[in-house]
């Protein structure tokens, strides 16, 4: 019943901005938390910010602090990842993910290439 779907990846240069989206079905969007996790070429699959159920918490990994915002609009059941000061090393396809009666859930993913 679970669905994730991400959205709003693509290219660009260093130092610009996007904002990927998950739209999520399924459940009670509004009660839990939801994260974002990244997997870049070759590499595993980490966690990159997580966001409480109302908003009012959240925890960032620590190479994307002060560049990404999450955030979601439970009216909508969406979450987000603000993307700013993009750099090449966040070249990777970022996942939406929910921990849901002791079983984790995945969208599709979404690329995001930051390059020049």
């Amino acid at each position: 019943q679970v669905q994730l779907v991400e959205s709003g990846g693509g290219l660009v240069q260093p130092g610009g901005s996007l904002r990927v989206s998950c739209a999520a079905s399924g459940f009670t969007f509004s009660l839990y938390s939801m994260s974002w996790y990244r997997q870049a070429p070759g590499k595993e699959r980490r966690l990159v910010a997580s966001i409480t159920p109302a908003g009012a918490s959240t925890i960032f990994l620590d190479s994307v602090k002060g560049r990404f915002t999450i955030s979601r609009d439970n009216a909508k059941n969406t979450m987000y990842l603000q993307m700013n000061s993009l750099k090449p090393e966040d070249t990777a396809v970022y996942y939406c993910h929910i921990f849901y009666h002791s079983q984790g859930y995945w969208g599709q993913g979404t690329q995001v290439t930051v390059s020049s």
